[in-house]
């Protein structure tokens, strides 16, 4: 269900600049789409977990608060992401 850390150290490389840079915006949020989409995976086929359900749910709450916070403060950055992470239809 979770992603692999060479998986998440070419996310962070991608989206925050460089492997050291976990802390941008852009990286986190690319970091919880990965797991999000692992975890649907997962729920896909085993629809009585729960408790990754629940997981899931904060995952998916992390990010909107994150992407709120995008919004707010760099509005460009924010489309730039949505479009790339294909969050939004």
């Amino acid at each position: 269900m979770s992603i692999s850390r060479e998986f998440k150290k070419q996310l962070i490389t991608q989206y925050g600049g460089n492997e050291k840079n976990t802390g941008s915006i852009a990286s986190q949020i690319a970091i919880l789409t990965a797991e999000i989409n692992a975890i649907t995976l997962h729920i896909k086929s085993n629809h009585k977990d729960y408790s990754s359900k629940r997981g899931l749910y904060t995952k998916v709450q992390q990010r909107r608060k994150l992407l709120n916070y995008l919004i707010k403060n760099d509005i460009e950055q924010y489309r730039k992401l949505i479009k790339e992470l294909n969050l939004r239809n």
